[in-house]
């Protein structure tokens, strides 16, 4: 959480004091545009794909499944479903399918034959994947460069709409504006507890506008996954009337511009494409997973590797945006490097990295201590998120015996802890939900046990 001399409401109304400070509620931005829409392609060739390729996938399909209709793989698939009809006329004329039944409106439900079944498996022992079919690298780049966070210039009313659920400072604002206007790298440094997680987990909707990415890319034989629902937030689409019959490519997703936090976690392997061996498919890096939005690398300075050797992984990445990839059989690909890199530290940025790094990330954002003031407005704030009466006389014994006795320095994140815990200790005891000097004693004995000085 960050404060300084002002401090901003989603109301554009100014206090004496100023916070950042999270509340339960996020709402997400709306999209801004809607520039790039992939279209279904009409034919294999169009699609970037091999009668091969796609081959394999019905044969895995119906040799997991057993048999099924045309339209259900097409659908798992995701091609347009003459492409499938005029590929399994084909594999049955060559007696690797056949007909088990008739379906719905002229469809056909298939089964593979002996022979098919003979094919699939030595097709399965190359390569595991079963879904979506694969999107060249080629058409990918295109995509994230019609698609770039380059393209977007927030100004401050993305701002204003991005932070709505914080409270921040217009001195922040007026540093924090132009660093992700500009779409390059920052780094946010500061004691810990002062909302530097907060603050980069919402850069990514200052730019708004979601985004297409297909399920999985296909490069000189290997498929890459590239759509990963723990990190990718899908916008459900229309499954049936007019909008589905529009033009949609479903190899494709719509999801929000991704966030992609790494903390301390982070290895050098997953900078990589990971090949695994037992499925022969290989995993998108972490920074192709974050392409067209932003990746937060948190806590830095805290990863299993050198900080150095972090940083000089991406000398090249951030000055050319593009990046090289290695596939498991050792050829390199250059792939797009198109996100905000943001670096979060308790660290002054001087002691983990040169000159040279430091100048490739030009903006240096502090998020400092809140005053007295600012930590008493704080309190003042989360009383009533939480549910307490505010209690000011009770908020002056604090300050007075915790903070000036002992000289601890104040954190954004301490009130809203504290009440948080008293809240707790009124729960587990059934008594009235009301801020006393009791309940706040056994906040902050159990709080600062193990924290005293911070």
């Amino acid at each position: 959480m960050y404060v300084s001399p002002q401090w901003k409401r989603s109301d554009n109304t100014s206090t004496s004091a100023t916070a950042v400070l999270e509340t339960p509620e996020v709402k997400a931005p709306e999209p801004v545009n809607d520039t790039f829409r992939p279209t279904p392609p009409k034919t294999l060739l169009e699609a970037g794909l091999t009668n091969e390729m796609v081959d394999s996938l019905i044969f895995k399909y119906l040799l997991t499944t057993g048999s099924a209709p045309g339209a259900q793989i097409a659908r798992t698939l995701a091609l347009p479903h003459p492409l499938i009809v005029e590929r399994l006329a084909d594999l049955k004329q060559q007696q690797l399918t056949g007909y088990v039944g008739a379906g719905a409106l002229s469809d056909f439900t298939y089964t593979l034959t002996d022979a098919g079944r003979d094919r699939a498996r030595r097709i399965m022992d190359e390569s595991m994947y079963l879904g979506a079919t694969p999107v060249p690298l080629s058409t990918y780049c295109q995509a994230v460069k019609a698609q770039s966070i380059t393209h977007e210039k927030p100004d401050r009313v993305d701002l204003d709409r991005a932070f709505e659920d914080l409270l921040i400072n217009e001195q922040m604002f007026a540093t924090l504006g132009p660093a992700i206007n500009s779409g390059r790298g920052m780094f946010l440094y500061g004691f810990p507890g002062n909302g530097k997680t907060s603050i980069a987990e919402r850069i990514t909707h200052c730019f708004g506008s979601d985004i297409y990415i297909p399920y999985a890319i296909h490069i000189d034989g290997f498929i890459v996954k590239l759509f990963d629902a723990e990190i990718h937030e899908k916008i459900p689409q229309p499954s049936s009337g007019l909008l589905k019959s529009e033009q949609l490519d479903e190899r494709w997703v719509k999801i929000k511009r991704p966030t992609v936090v790494v903390g301390g976690e982070l290895t050098m392997d997953q900078l990589e494409i990971r090949y695994n061996t037992t499925t022969k498919v290989s995993e998108a890096s972490t920074q192709l997973k974050s392409n067209c939005g932003t990746l937060v690398i948190d806590d830095f300075g805290r990863q299993r590797m050198n900080p150095f050797e972090l940083l000089n992984r991406w000398i090249v990445p951030l000055e050319k945006r593009f990046d090289f990839l290695s596939l498991a059989n050792g050829i390199k690909i250059q792939v797009p490097f198109d996100q905000l890199l943001i670096f979060s530290t308790n660290l002054e940025p001087k002691d983990l990295v040169d000159d040279a790094f430091l100048r490739r990330i030009p903006y240096k954002i502090e998020v400092t201590n809140p005053s007295e003031e600012e930590y008493r407005e704080l309190f003042k704030i989360m009383c009533k998120i939480i549910g307490f009466e505010h209690r000011e006389d009770l908020i002056s014994d604090l300050i007075e015996r915790h903070y000036h006795q002992t000289g601890r320095p104040f954190r954004c994140c301490q009130p809203r802890d504290l009440l948080l815990l008293a809240k707790n200790q009124c729960q587990y005891n059934h008594l009235p939900l009301e801020l006393t000097r009791e309940n706040l004693e056994f906040a902050v004995s159990v709080y600062f046990t193990a924290m005293e000085g911070t």
